[in-house]
């Protein structure tokens, strides 16, 4: 049986670990060359490309700061160069800060957009070209569905900065469509991951999965497999939307 993505080039930003790591690697059991992203934790990117590769599968780690529009153009130029295309890039960077409204500093706020919405223009921005000159591409942002909601207090930065995220989709999706490529969101509900537990005292695992219609958290994997639908030729004719993967926590 063929594999879904043989022959493309993916790249996922944060994919060292967690959600980004469990989307490289599926991606690249479906054939997919790998373009493993990180920026502080170059152990983990080693380790996701290590793994990709243990299975059989192609993968090059490049560190970038995707904060950094520079530092992303090079990232792409890179990713071009080595495997001739980028064809699927996942927007997979965020940072979740927990702060009062009113002691969010103007820097912390411009450090957040930044970082959770203007990095993925940023990625846009540079493999767009390459996706048009071919007539094909796929592009996938992961953000949360408290950009809909806002439900999740303290994090004012956060939740616009997804918001926006949400409506750069569209408007890509809108511009894009005619030159072959889609544009989607992919947004998660209550993900097992490993995270530092510390910043998390106030989460209670079990309270959140009796929320869920079916009464459990999901894994990293389950997200990776809404992005994998999304990057093939199965997801075609979806473009603008926002796949919501939460195990019924909301529903529109």
């Amino acid at each position: 049986m063929s594999r879904r993505l043989e022959g493309r080039t993916a790249l996922v930003t944060g994919s060292g670990r967690n959600i980004g790591r469990a989307i490289a690697v599926l991606f690249a059991r479906e054939g997919a060359n790998i373009i493993v992203n990180g920026h502080q934790h170059k152990s983990a990117v080693d380790d996701t490309v290590r793994e990709i590769k243990n299975l059989g599968g192609t993968a090059i780690a490049i560190m970038a700061d995707v904060a950094d529009p520079d530092a992303v153009a090079s990232m792409i130029a890179e990713g071009a160069t080595r495997f001739g295309s980028i064809d699927i890039a996942v927007n997979n960077v965020a940072r979740r800060k927990r702060q009062p409204l009113e002691e969010i500093s103007i820097a912390e706020w411009q450090e957040t957009i930044n970082y959770n919405l203007n990095s993925a223009f940023y990625v846009v921005h540079y493999v767009l070209p390459g996706m048009r000159q071919r007539g094909w591409g796929r592009i996938i942002n992961i953000a949360g569905y408290d950009a809909w909601t806002g439900h999740i207090s303290q994090r004012a930065h956060n939740v616009a900065a997804k918001a926006g995220m949400h409506g750069l989709t569209k408007a890509v999706a809108r511009e894009a469509g005619v030159w072959g490529i889609t544009c989607n969101t992919v947004a998660p509900g209550a993900i097992n991951t490993i995270r530092d537990k510390s910043r998390y005292t106030h989460v209670d695992t079990e309270a959140i999965a009796q929320r869920l219609a079916i009464k459990k958290t999901g894994d990293p994997e389950d997200i990776a497999e809404a992005c994998l639908f999304m990057a093939g030729e199965s997801g075609k004719f979806v473009t603008g939307q926002v796949i919501h993967v939460n195990g019924g926590e909301f529903m529109l």
